[in-house]
């Protein structure tokens, strides 16, 4: 976290001199008020069932959709590289208006855990994000009403559901995004029924109704097929809005808090890490890091020095966590970096 520092010094003083620890990358280092670790990086992952080998997602440059095996390898060389955690999307084969895929003892992303659970023990923390849009076949977070509109109570039938199956499978912790009334609550119940009190819930309790997540409804193929989800998702005009969501996810067990998108939230980010005793993270989406890519493949930015730039930006803003798809390739850089 930032420590809050005092005002500069009242008229008066003596001259702040701010160039004196500037002009070496030790004094830097040194005085650096915010620090960036890889264990305080998290790495999204797609798998994605029926598919023989990995498919490049051409809106997000480097990134894949995942075999099981490929799925494997790639986990192990993040967690070989030091990041502090995993957060798993998985991508069915066949959907339907229940998203019964979520669930299923077979469906791929509780193979997937189990698999991953099998490799990697409690060396890492494996995330399950809880949402039912990658699996039903009309693209919405939750069980459609006769007036085509999610119906939030059911949906939350289904979410304690889907984190029960998730937990069972491996995971950690479950991250439910599909910002319904009371979601934490039912899963978190649902856990504790299923004598799973450790699997801990990691709420999206911020999640805005962003245009940058175009390229993430590619990788997850859950893009809404008609409407949108601005009726259940924040609108970006509000932030008071934001600490009511949070207040009402901690009353209801959440563990931590995510805020997302982050980059353009930054001032969300803050809000929140002010108002809160528990961890925070901030999501780097998968607009914030198209743009980036793009801009550096035409030569207009320096596409390492973006990224960590933009990373150290959510982490100055008061983020203990930044969930960022270059989470890997950036551990690895620290690392090298590290005096």
């Amino acid at each position: 976290m930032t420590p809050r520092r005092a005002a500069p010094p009242a008229p008066g003083f003596p001259a702040w001199r701010g160039r004196r620890l500037r002009g070496t990358a030790a004094l830097r280092r040194l005085v650096a008020q915010t620090s960036l670790a890889p264990s305080d990086l998290v790495l999204p992952l797609f798998v994605k069932e029926g598919i023989d080998e990995v498919c490049a997602v051409t809106s997000m440059p480097g990134i894949y959709q995942h075999t099981v095996d490929s799925l494997r390898k790639a986990a192990n060389e993040a967690v070989e590289s030091g990041v502090g955690g995993l957060l798993l999307f998985g991508i069915p084969s066949v959907k339907d208006g229940s998203g019964s895929q979520a669930d299923a003892d077979e469906g791929i992303v509780n193979r997937a855990l189990r698999a991953l659970r099998s490799d990697l023990g409690d060396s890492t923390v494996l995330i399950a994000d809880l949402c039912l849009c990658e699996y039903t076949d009309h693209g919405h977070c939750g069980l459609l009403g006769s007036d085509e509109v999610v119906d939030n109570d059911a949906t939350l039938v289904r979410y304690a559901s889907v984190a029960a199956a998730q937990s069972e499978a491996g995971a950690h912790m479950i991250a439910p995004s599909g910002m319904m009334d009371g979601q934490v609550s039912a899963i978190r119940a649902a856990l504790d029924s299923a004598d799973r009190v450790d699997v801990a819930v990691l709420a999206y309790a911020v999640k805005y109704a962003s245009a940058f997540y175009g390229p993430f409804r590619d990788a997850a193929e859950g893009a809404p097929q008609f409407g949108d989800r601005a009726g259940y998702q924040m609108d970006p005009a509000n932030s008071d809005e934001a600490l009511r969501e949070v207040a009402q996810d901690l009353a209801e067990g959440a563990d931590a808090i995510i805020v997302k998108p982050a980059l353009p939230y930054l001032d969300i980010v803050s809000r929140v890490a002010d108002a809160v005793h528990v961890p925070v993270a901030g999501y780097q989406v998968s607009g914030e890091y198209a743009m980036i890519e793009a801009a550096a493949e035409r030569g207009w930015v320096d596409r390492d020095r973006a990224i960590l730039e933009t990373v150290t930006g959510i982490r100055r803003a008061g983020a203990d966590i930044v969930i960022t798809y270059w989470a890997a390739e950036l551990a690895r850089r620290l690392a090298r970096l590290s005096p």
